[in-house]
């Protein structure tokens, strides 16, 4: 199954809807099987306070409240429809990350397929469980859940009939460092909880996601922007078209090079391999010696295992030098019984 890369549009589109629509062809021609939306308003998500608890710390949106922050990134709900619309019309798989009830009822309305809850919004249970209720794909990231809450979220959607559970590993800072990845979770995730798993991928680069892919990750959310020199509250951590493409290209290859592992398929190139071969001219009766044959390549006679096995018996026949030395050459009733 090929794994579904997500383009995250968030704040990208720096409150210009053309712009916006560009970013979503752009993510289309960049290889992006969907492209997510975040369906929330300012007030939906904190309060217009400059108190303390409401202000951003250190790092990327240090200097300003929640409030503004959001106000700068959300994507006006007015825009939705017309933003699902064209992206279906290129091939797109169209859906939104809500951040309360209201968005999720007003996604229900323009036949959002899937739900995304983002790793602020996972131990949100009450909003897990209504989102799910509607019988859509839940893909969840886990960026500041604890064990027991990943427990309880996932008991969340199971409560409301709702076992089509995504995963998204998730390191919720941005940029995220590599280091912070912990992409083993990924198979620990699978075994403890029989969901599927992705990568919600904050790095900077490809390799992080690539690695996902190898180990099982069945998703990819990377934040996509036309160029990041435009600036907005995302730009620093998000992907620009080349780098998106050059991503989808090498999960496309590692897909091809990742598959069950198969011992009984023997490599296409083993007739090149050693075999045990005549090398001077032997006549009928003339014992096989160091001398006469040897193990090299191609692969066109016998095993080289059984060359200690050979030595000191005798030819059946004459046999000219660079003959594949086979079974019926060797004089020795006894050999190769059950082999």
């Amino acid at each position: 199954m090929s794994t579904f890369i997500i383009a995250e549009l968030s704040a990208n589109h720096n409150h210009d809807l053309q712009l916006a629509k560009k970013t979503i062809l752009a993510a289309k021609e960049a290889g992006a099987d969907a492209v997510k939306l975040q369906t929330y308003t300012a007030d939906t998500l904190t309060l217009d306070c400059d108190k303390p608890h409401f202000k951003t710390g250190a790092g990327l949106w240090e200097g300003t409240t929640l409030y503004k922050l959001y106000q700068e990134a959300y994507t006006p709900w007015e825009w939705h429809e017309e933003l699902f619309s064209y992206g279906r019309s290129l091939g797109l798989v169209m859906f939104s990350a809500p951040f309360d009830y209201t968005a999720v009822d007003f996604l229900e309305g323009l036949d959002n397929p899937i739900y995304k809850i983002a790793s602020f919004e996972a131990m949100d249970y009450p909003l897990i469980e209504y989102a799910a209720a509607k019988g859509k794909p839940m893909i969840i990231s886990l960026g500041l859940l604890s064990l027991e809450e990943t427990e309880e979220m996932i008991a969340a959607c199971r409560k409301v009939g709702n076992d089509d559970i995504t995963l998204l590993i998730c390191t919720s800072q941005y940029p995220a460092k590599p280091e912070d990845a912990q992409l083993l979770k990924i198979g620990d995730i699978k075994q403890r909880f029989g969901v599927k798993v992705g990568l919600s991928d904050h790095t900077m680069g490809s390799a992080v996601a690539g690695a996902a892919v190898a180990l099982g990750a069945c998703v990819i959310e990377k934040h996509f922007i036309l160029d990041r020199d435009m600036g907005g509250v995302d730009s620093a951590f998000s992907m620009n078209p080349q780098e998106f493409r050059e991503m989808v290209d090498n999960i496309r290859i590692i897909e091809k090079a990742v598959s069950a592992p198969d011992y009984t398929k023997v490599s296409s190139g083993r007739e090149g391999a050693r075999s045990l071969f005549v090398v001077k001219d032997m006549r009928k009766g003339e014992a096989f010696t160091a001398e006469n044959i040897r193990s090299i390549r191609p692969g066109a006679g016998l095993h080289p295992k059984y060359y200690p096995q050979v030595l000191g018996l005798v030819a059946a026949c004459d046999i000219e030098r660079g003959t594949p030395l086979e079974k019926s050459m060797i004089f020795d009733p006894t050999f190769f019984c059950g082999a």
